[in-house]
């Protein structure tokens, strides 16, 4: 788990620096994908904000009113980051996509925006490196796309994921900006800021379903469910049977458990 929070850190940190920049650049150039962009970091540094949040609330204590713990807040709140990425995130960045359509401006200045989308790309580039360390430590030898499924820390793989369409956001922005400047056409930057946003609504699906089915609980792994039957099976009041009668008073009792 500390891992974890080590790639929402990192992941954080990247992301409010590059939105500053990326707001900059979007106010002197005129360029529909860089707010796109700016709109798009913004949405994921509340993302890293309410992980953080999930794993503190994940962490108290059992009491009367939740007997079983509060495991689950961290899939609920990863379930809204979810949503977050789809609703804020994909749909604004669609809604720009259209409206430069509609009204098109060229863009003014280009450099600033090179320079901030190379930027960004080194920062999320690294931030995206340490989450897919983390993800791997996790998974060990268990392939990518099953482990994603069976995964009972939704902080790693949301944090992945992310980065990951953080690094792909800046790769079509760049090239709507590029295109656009070397043709003189400013659709190709309309056009850059609807990719986004169908990258993002991409993304949040896949996270929306794998949060759903935490929230909705799953049974644990075969290794657990190993574990679990070796340590009834050790258990020598365990052995002839999993239940047996206690006397009081020469009556039958209830009945106790014998694990």
């Amino acid at each position: 788990m500390a891992s974890s929070k080590v790639a929402i850190y990192s992941a954080l940190f990247a992301n409010l620096l590059i939105a500053v920049t990326k707001f900059v650049a979007a106010a002197v150039t005129g360029s529909s994908a860089m707010i796109s962009e700016g709109i798009h970091s913004v949405v994921d540094s509340l993302n890293e904000v309410l992980l953080l949040l999930g794993l503190k609330k994940s962490k108290k204590k059992a009491d009367e009113s939740r007997p079983f713990g509060y495991g689950k807040e961290l899939y609920f709140w990863s379930f809204i980051v979810s949503i977050l990425i789809f609703g804020v995130g994909g749909g604004i960045s669609f809604y720009e996509g259209i409206t430069h359509l509609q009204h098109p401006e060229p863009i003014r200045n280009p450099s600033w925006n090179y320079i901030v989308l190379g930027a960004a790309i080194v920062f999320d580039g690294i931030s995206f490196i340490i989450a897919l360390k983390t993800f791997n430590k996790h998974r060990g030898d268990t392939p990518f796309w099953k482990a994603v499924r069976k995964s009972r820390d939704p902080s790693s793989f949301v944090v992945l994921f992310e980065d990951a369409a953080d690094v792909l956001g800046l790769v079509i922005a760049f090239a709507g900006v590029y295109l656009g400047h070397r043709f003189n056409n400013p659709y190709f930057d309309g056009i850059a800021s609807i990719l986004i946003g169908l990258l993002l609504t991409a993304v949040s699906a896949v996270l929306t379903r794998e949060s759903r089915s935490l929230l909705m609980g799953e049974t644990a792994t075969l290794s657990v469910l190993e574990k679990v039957v070796e340590m009834a099976e050790s258990n020598p009041n365990g052995r002839d049977g999993n239940v047996k009668r206690v006397r009081k008073g020469g009556r039958d009792g209830g009945i106790k458990s014998g694990c």
